[in-house]
């Protein structure tokens, strides 16, 4: 349960940075952009200008770095399952040969998983920015308004945004649920030890609260939406309307340039 509490998805830190004055459009498209280039990515030295961008990004936004990297322990058995049917189902050079399992381990799999694993690294890192430089209130008015042109095909865009909004803000009230529930559970005698099996078991006990928690706390929050005469639509304004800066033209260029720059290594780079 020590794991649940390095997501950091959902979260914002307010700290006074350029990324957290750039307008939730800008860092939504940008952040689409760069996810689209390294997922299609198929080679280790394209994803070193992404590397330097991420790098610069972390130090423009004044965050902690563990914080942001902590995102990555939850996945890492992800990444484990990742690089180890990469290196064991992939054909190629055989570098070793398992004396009980009829499967090699390959050049080219450990290679293949070394990159998925880099790539799948630099998606979460990046989503993992999104959320934290973004208040909530923020995504939801940049996500409205980029649904916005869509609402002539009968798409509810402000609906929508808001459901993304609550979703992304409900992650981290979960996981301080999950620890306090965790914490109640071991108060009382309860035994999260033992193998795999043993502690998929015991965690039934804690999934059942967990989601009747959930489902009082949604509860509670469309009351408190109806109580306040909350609506939809084209008749709601906005405290700070957006507005694109001369910030988000420059960072919108640099993340041009970012994504010619991986593409333009990927086809030409050995």
């Amino acid at each position: 349960m020590a794991v649940l509490k390095d997501i950091t998805l959902g979260k914002y830190i307010a700290v006074d940075s350029p990324l957290h004055c750039l307008d939730p459009r800008t860092k939504f498209i940008a952040t689409l952009a760069l996810m689209s280039a390294v997922l299609t990515t198929s080679k280790f030295v394209a994803l070193i200008p992404f590397a330097l961008f991420l790098a610069c990004a972390l130090f423009l936004a004044r965050l902690p770095v563990g914080i942001v990297l902590n995102n990555l322990r939850p996945f890492v058995w992800l990444f484990s399952i990742t690089f180890v049917l990469n290196a064991l189902l992939t054909p190629g050079t055989i570098l070793w040969l398992l004396p009980v399992l009829d499967y090699a381990v390959t050049a080219e799999g450990l290679q293949r998983g070394g990159l998925l694993c880099l790539r799948l690294s630099a998606t979460i890192i990046t989503a993992a920015l999104l959320t934290l430089t973004t208040a909530p209130t923020e995504l939801t008015s940049g996500l409205e308004r980029l649904l916005k042109p869509l609402r002539r095909i009968g798409l509810p865009a402000h609906e929508l945004a808001m459901m993304v909004s609550i979703s992304l803000r409900f992650v981290p009230v979960l996981v301080e649920e999950a620890e306090r529930l965790h914490k109640a559970q071991l108060a009382r005698g309860a035994d999260f030890s033992g193998g795999p099996i043993r502690r998929i078991q015991s965690l039934i006990p804690l999934l059942v609260p967990l989601f009747i928690s959930s489902f009082a706390r949604a509860d509670r929050l469309a009351l408190a939406m109806e109580s306040r005469c909350y609506r939809g639509g084209d008749q709601r304004t906005h405290f700070r309307p957006l507005h694109f800066q001369g910030i988000d033209l420059a960072a919108a260029l640099i993340v041009l340039f970012t994504l010619l720059l991986v593409l333009w290594v990927a086809k030409f780079c050995p």
